[in-house]
């Protein structure tokens, strides 16, 4: 059991750079979690292991070399497990392993606080709450190879543009990265965030007005699919 104010040192395991890149930054969002690694694989997981205690792994499970299932098993005395994977079909054989919760990828925000929250309940005597938070939540896009970090709260509409997603900011500022449109819906949290279209997905605290097949943020009007109107006439 860790004392209330200890932290927890994290290591983040993952071949996927955008997949780990999300859990970092989510990581970032706890302040009682403490980034000690980013690893691409198990081998490199196991050496940083033997050279400093670990209290959580945010594993993938399909990796080179290696499986994160295969991996576990391994250690004599692994720390807490979170396997997060885009495969559901290993969460049985996750959870004999005794992991602490099991992730589908793409991971949202909401989801993975779950987990920690999870996860301190059953280590230690302090769940981790939304409000114990730092800072306003936000999340990183990689753009001209760099990790560029934006607060939920600045975010009008993120647009799809076939492979990359364009996301449109308070001030007039957008951003292009490479990134699809279901990925970034998921690593948004729903309460703040609403898919209106295949190609739209809109800050719900933004939207203005809503008239017929379209939404408003401001000025700029934003089409509704024929398969989200349900959805969006739900919230209004």
């Amino acid at each position: 059991m860790k004392s209330p104010d200890a932290k927890w040192r994290c290591l983040v395991v993952d071949d996927e750079p955008l997949a780990a890149e999300l859990i970092q930054s989510y990581v970032s969002t706890v302040p009682e979690l403490e980034l000690v690694a980013v690893c691409s694989n198990a081998l490199e997981a196991a050496a940083i292991l033997r050279r400093q205690a670990i209290d959580v792994l945010f594993l993938d499970i399909q990796m080179p070399q290696l499986t994160g299932l295969e991996f576990v098993r391994t250690l004599s005395h692994p720390p807490a497990v979170i396997f997060t994977t885009a495969y559901r079909e290993y969460a049985v054989e996750g959870f004999d392993l005794d992991a602490a919760d099991y992730l589908v990828k793409p991971v949202s925000l909401e989801r993975f606080l779950k987990a920690v929250q999870k996860l301190m309940r059953r280590e230690g005597p302090v769940a981790p709450k939304a409000e114990a938070v730092k800072e306003e939540p936000y999340v990183y896009y990689r753009v001209d190879r760099q990790q560029v970090k934006v607060f939920l709260k600045d975010i009008l509409w993120i647009e799809s543009q076939k492979d990359y997603i364009k996301i449109v900011l308070q001030g007039g500022k957008s951003l292009i990265t490479y990134q699809r449109i279901s990925y970034a819906e998921e690593a948004l949290p729903s309460t703040l965030f609403l898919r209106i279209h295949r190609s739209f997905i809109v800050a719900k605290d933004k939207i203005t007005a809503v008239k017929g097949d379209e939404v408003f943020i401001g000025a700029q009007a934003l089409p509704v699919g024929n398969s989200y109107k349900q959805k969006v006439q739900g919230q209004f």
